[in-house]
């Protein structure tokens, strides 16, 4: 049984706590300054790396071999650090919209989110999508606008268009002065400061003491005009916006907006201040049966993300577990509320992206990985003792079906193997025919399937190949009454798939057979989304 620290200590702990997930469109920057959070953090030396044997540098965030080859990333990592006191759970997430499913998991472990735009590009496409799903669960957000380096648009229309785009109101905290290569620096709204820019200027604390005030003779003649037309923006800015309100902000309705460029380090020390000043500790979070507070004594988790083979030595599969409330100690006893089952925690783990080190303790807030497998599944509820299930994790309905085969028959049992542990790990989505036949994968995007082929042959030596399917939508399907949805399965046996958790899934063509379908059977409820709780589906119905 675990020794509870009083719950003072836990609520203090909590207090500590900061963990946030870095979202942006593909090429914004996001990898860059998760590095440079890294180092101003002093989690690395190094940005830009782990060294690897022939020292080549690739992203401390991005492990997979794949994402070094393309220079992607396609798997959300957590990293932890320290800074000012606080503990900051960072989560970097694939940018790629291809693996946006994985992206909305790792928002529901987060309380707040760091929004990274290319200040050249604007709001894009993917952006958008996942301030939606910000927006939904109410996320705070902060906003980094970067690469101010380069020749970009106007702040003021790119303030416009991040209003626009989050359908709430954005403070600039910061304000840039000129661009590309006239690039002065920032200045600090509320102190009236400006903070100097050098270009290529990447050691720490080279920085950080270059504040002069913007009504500085030799600053306004230095710099001109390009500094009056600043403060005349800023004035504009203040006339027009509201000022900054705390609350607003940890209700997801307002955001606080800096200028920078990561690659020169200019701007990430305001963004790791801001997330220790005013992004919020962890809150409470609901389960079917109740609310549970982060200060509670007991131990509570969720799964919400699952890799396999991050030690390819090892053929592992690790569970990261974001803690809700309680005390996680090394060595206690913890069980799965999903099947009453027990999980070993003797070699819990905490993380700096592929690094990994043996965990004693952990907080609410805090992110630890638990090897095992195949006992975890994503969604999985693990307390000591109490029945909970924590609600929220999405799984959505695929939208491009591929059958696939393996290239040597011999390697059949390989290819099962490792399409079961990654439909398990979310990578993709893995359905069995319950006719028989061949394995059907299911994804958002054609970069999903590339990436699954890839990881089959290098972690499971199974070569596949993969076939055009028939099949264009998906809906899992419930019923009220079981005998009902039994006798749909067996009349539509030959549409019907069980999914990696046993979840029953029809498939059709075309939506026109979807459509008559839910005419047909009024009793049959068909989601285009599977929660993990809320939407229970049991094996042993179909049975």
């Amino acid at each position: 049984m675990s020794n509870h620290p009083p719950v003072s200590t836990i609520e203090k702990e909590v207090g500590r706590r900061r963990s946030f997930a870095i979202i942006s469109h593909p090429d914004a920057g996001k990898t860059t300054l998760t590095e440079k959070l890294l180092l101003y953090a002093g989690a690395i030396q190094i940005a830009g790396s782990v060294k690897a044997r022939k020292a080549s540098r690739h992203a401390t965030s991005d492990w997979m071999e794949i994402e070094k080859q393309r220079g992607i990333s396609v798997a959300s990592s957590v990293m932890q650090m320290e800074y000012r006191d606080c503990i900051i759970n960072l989560l970097d997430t694939p940018g790629h919209q291809d693996f946006s499913e994985d992206t909305y998991r790792v928002l529901t472990a987060v309380d707040s989110a760091l929004m990274v735009i290319d200040a050249a590009n604007g709001v894009e496409a993917q952006t958008r999508r996942l301030i939606e799903v910000c927006r939904a669960r109410n996320t705070p957000l902060i906003t980094f606008i970067n690469k101010m380096d380069r020749e970009v648009k106007r702040p003021l229309d790119l303030m416009d268009e991040i209003e626009e785009a989050l359908g709430m109101s954005v403070v600039p905290i910061t304000w840039p002065v000129g661009m590309g290569k006239s690039f002065s620096g920032v200045i600090d709204i509320a102190s009236s400061q400006m903070r100097m820019f050098k270009a290529g200027e990447d050691r720490i604390g080279h920085q950080a003491d270059q504040l002069v005030s913007v009504s500085d003779a030799d600053l306004k003649n230095k710099l001109g005009e390009s500094l009056e037309t600043a403060l005349t923006e800023v004035e504009l800015v203040q006339g027009a916006m509201p000022s900054f309100d705390l609350e607003a902000f940890l209700n997801g309705q307002q955001s606080p907006v800096f200028f920078g460029s990561a690659i020169n380090n200019f701007g990430v020390q305001e963004i790791l201040n801001t997330l220790v000043e005013l992004a919020p500790a962890p809150k409470s979070r609901s389960t079917i049966q109740r609310e549970v507070l982060p200060s509670e004594k007991n131990f509570s988790a969720v799964v919400f993300k699952i890799q396999a083979n991050m030690d390819p030595a090892h053929r592992d599969r690790v569970a990261f577990l974001r803690i809700c409330s309680g005390y996680f100690e090394r060595g206690m006893r913890l069980k799965i509320s999903r099947n009453g089952k027990e999980v070993r925690t003797n070699n819990a783990l905490s993380f700096l992206s592929q690094r990994r080190d043996i965990l004693d303790e952990a907080f609410p807030g805090d992110i630890i990985g638990i090897p095992n497998h195949g006992l975890l599944q994503l969604g999985d509820t693990l307390t000591e003792g109490e029945k909970l299930q924590f609600t929220g994790l999405p799984f959505f309905a695929p939208e491009i079906f591929k059958m696939v085969e393996t290239a040597d028959p011999l390697r059949t049992k390989q290819l099962r193997d490792g399409l079961m542990q990654l439909g398990e790990e979310g990578a993709i989505q893995v359905f069995k025919p319950m006719l028989g036949g061949q394995m059907l994968l299911g994804a958002f995007g054609q970069l999903q399937f590339e990436v699954v082929a890839h990881r089959l042959k290098s972690e499971y030596n199974a070569e596949v190949r993969l076939l055009p399917a028939r099949y264009s939508l998906s809906r899992w399907v419930s019923s009220k009454d079981p005998a009902m949805l039994k006798k749909f399965i067996n009349d539509n046996s030959h549409r019907m798939s069980e999914d990696v958790v046993g979840a029953p899934v029809f498939l059709a063509a075309h939506r026109s057979e979807l459509e008559v379908a839910q005419q047909l059977w009024k009793d049959i409820e068909f989601h285009a989304l599977r929660e993990h709780a809320g939407l229970v589906f049991q094996k042993d119905l179909l049975s």
